[in-house]
């Protein structure tokens, strides 16, 4: 198929371009209770074809360029494949941009992802997965009532008209669950997870939490008043809070100024009284989907900015070293053990109905589903309703974190995560 595009971009009189080859096997099981529902195997090929398009510049100088994509599938014949490159190409001269170097050449052998979850049959991966799913699920009072698991292995080859031939191999497993209690309250907790190994141990031990975040959502009571709280994140919401960071160093938000931050820029801001964040960007790919070749980064280390990570376009206009965009982040950062970090008068949240970070603000929130009120003495009253309404910006300095240490496929870290001085919408 390769060939076939290579001669419809000649025939098109396409001078540049990138491809993105991928091929996407997946096992995907969806379960009742216990009970497998339905099994479903996939083996997808998709090639993405990127035409760049060079047009006058009305201010004189460089041209502009633009770019377009098309997705084609084995199954066109020429003709079609043809109509389709002929379209993104005309449609390339309305996107057009600052002019940008294209990235330089990368060639390279395939790199193959070793390990079980990148080896094994699809079905015994997806079976090991759901094995450790329901290994906790060993009680009629709070259950796992549905469950869905995909595993997926993909090969990509990453080809353009400057040279560039690099592909490897990648394999992830995710998918999602929910749990259920029906004394005294029927209720259920949608989550989620995401894997880039078979850590079926892991999987247990977020079932395992769940089932008994959902226990105490049944009892759960509207008695949280609003006022502010030192407010203590676990698992995906702390990753969540931390994501800020990679993405107001991104280039895409640099260039446009919608973050101001420059390398070396102490960005936590002065006069720290928490943790000094020491925190890297993981190479979860060994290029982007340019063709750029990706390694772990330092992004902060002291407070300090030592990164500027994005998509090649970006990262030409700012003048810094292509990097691609990341999506794995490193905490390297530690503190007390859980139960001490939790300690003290605090609100630790742990289930929400939409948590968000905004990059842009700085704010972080969502509706509460689930949370502990600590008092004093260490007695945790479970509390349901009201919302999070929290600023990084005026929170940061502060940060304090457990020991223990959480991970998945985008993050790996601390599991805990104390702030203090967070406002709090109560539920009663």
């Amino acid at each position: 198929m390769i060939e076939r595009i290579k001669q419809a971009l000649g025939d098109c009189g396409i001078p540049l371009w990138r491809m993105n080859d991928n091929t996407e096997e997946t096992a995907e099981l969806f379960f009742v209770r216990q009970q497998l529902d339905t099994r479903r195997f996939k083996d997808v090929r998709k090639v993405q074809v990127t035409v760049f398009r060079d047009v006058e510049n009305p201010e004189g100088g460089l041209p502009l360029r633009g770019a377009t994509s098309v997705t084609l599938l084995e199954s066109m014949d020429n003709a079609r494949l043809r109509e389709e490159l002929t379209g993104a190409w005309y449609a390339a001269q309305f996107a057009a941009n600052p002019y940008y170097d294209l990235p330089d050449p990368a060639q390279a052998p395939l790199k193959e992802k070793t390990g079980p979850l990148a080896q094994a049959p699809l079905a015994e991966s997806a079976g090991k997965m759901a094995r450790a799913l329901f290994a906790p699920d060993r009680h009629q009072d709070a259950f796992v009532n549905s469950a869905e698991i995909f595993v997926a292995r993909t090969r990509r080859r990453i080809l353009s008209s400057n040279g560039t031939d690099v592909s490897y191999t990648d394999a992830q497993v995710n998918g999602e669950f929910v749990v259920q209690c029906r004394e005294p309250e029927d209720v259920e907790i949608h989550n989620t997870f995401r894997y880039d190994s078979l850590d079926g141990e892991a999987l247990t031990q977020k079932v395992a939490e769940a089932l008994g975040f959902v226990r105490d959502r049944a009892k759960a009571r509207r008695i949280l008043k609003s006022g502010q709280y030192d407010l203590v994140l676990s698992g995906d919401p702390a990753a969540t809070v931390l994501s800020y960071y990679p993405d107001r160093a991104a280039a895409h938000m640099i260039y446009p100024g919608y973050s101001t931050w420059k390398l070396g820029d102490p960005v936590q801001g002065e006069d720290i009284t928490g943790a000094r964040l020491d925190l890297d960007l993981c190479a979860t790919d060994p290029y982007s989907e340019e063709g750029v070749p990706m390694e772990d980064l330092e992004l902060l280390r002291g407070g300090e900015l030592q990164a500027i990570h994005g998509a090649n376009r970006f990262c030409r206009y700012l003048g810094v070293k292509p990097t691609g965009l990341y999506r794995r982040l490193r905490c390297r950062n530690t503190g007390a053990p859980f139960e001490e970090l939790k300690q003290g008068p605090c609100l630790w949240a742990v289930t929400f109905s939409d948590f968000q970070m905004d990059a842009m603000s700085g704010h972080f929130g969502g509706e509460i589903r689930l949370a502990y009120l600590i008092d004093e003495d260490g007695k945790a009253t479970p509390v349901t309703g009201g919302s999070v309404n929290g600023s990084l910006f005026d929170a940061q300095k502060g940060l304090r974190f457990s020991s223990e240490q959480y991970q998945s496929a985008y993050y790996e870290g601390p599991y805990g995560l104390r702030i203090s001085g967070v406002n709090v919408a109560g539920g009663e």
